[in-house]
């Protein structure tokens, strides 16, 4: 069984490339938390994985919300392994990971893997060029096919390429916590009352009122789905240009 979390399709392109090799199924991790089931019996698998994006050099807030909450089910010799998905650096993702399973489950996981994408980070990152996203996207569909044959092969790497050191950590948790405001989302005028970012949110934070989208929580896992998502580009971040100069994004292999 492998559990993702994904807002633009990366996450998910991952999920299905490695289960396609590995013969896995897999599984939103938003579904799981929507649905409460936090006991998962998986007795029968021979291999579970957990593939994440890179927030902030950390793990969004819905992958800590189900590491701290999942009950895995496991037979001992279950061979456990974590991908993060990240832009320039996976962070510290993989020992908060590490440390999240040891504490609810008593587990550790036996492998640590990386996939370079395109970061769906617009305030910093520019994914206006179709063509630097495509050459992106190819290197990675190339990488994860590597990543899920390491993983046939159970193969055991500790630490992921370009990770950083658990010192950074306090700095994380900083800069995800301002990240995490939505005051720092807008809407113009080009909005249509489509309802799909309300219909999309992970947190539910999004409600329509007077057909437009409001955000009626202080905080969301700022995954950017809804800007990323949003059929006119109606949602913006931020108060400079940046986003909307910068362009918005779906993996072109995945439809999520």
């Amino acid at each position: 069984m492998i559990y993702y979390f994904s807002a633009t399709g990366n996450g998910k392109r991952v999920a299905e490339i490695i289960a396609d090799i590995t013969k896995d199924q897999i599984m939103a991790i938003t579904d799981v938390l929507a649905e409460n089931c936090m006991k998962q019996d998986l007795l029968a698998e021979k291999q579970v994985g957990i593939i994440s994006p890179t927030y902030a050099w950390g793990l969004p807030s819905v992958v800590t919300d189900f590491l701290e909450k999942v009950q895995f089910k496991l037979s001992n010799d279950t061979y456990m392994f974590f991908v993060a998905t990240y832009g320039t650096t996976p962070g510290m993702t993989g020992q908060h990971a590490n440390k999240l399973l040891r504490q609810k489950n008593n587990r550790e996981f036996n492998a640590f893997y990386s996939v370079k994408m395109p970061d769906t980070w617009t305030p910093m990152f520019d994914l206006s060029n179709p063509d630097v996203v495509n050459k992106k996207n190819e290197a990675a569909e190339k990488e994860m096919k590597e990543v899920a044959k390491r993983i046939l092969s159970k193969e055991t790497p500790k630490r992921m390429k370009r990770a950083m050191p658990a010192i950074v950590s306090p700095i994380m948790k900083r800069y995800y916590k301002q990240m995490r405001k939505t005051k720092n989302f807008h809407v113009d005028d080009s909005c249509i009352g489509c309802t799909l970012c309300e219909k999309k949110c992970p947190v539910n934070a999004i409600e329509m009122k007077d057909n437009k989208p409001v955000w009626i929580k202080e905080e969301c896992t700022m995954c950017l789905g809804c800007l990323h998502r949003c059929p006119k580009f109606a949602i913006q971040y931020g108060k400079s240009e940046a986003t909307k100069k910068h362009g918005q994004y779906q993996n072109p292999h995945s439809k999520i």
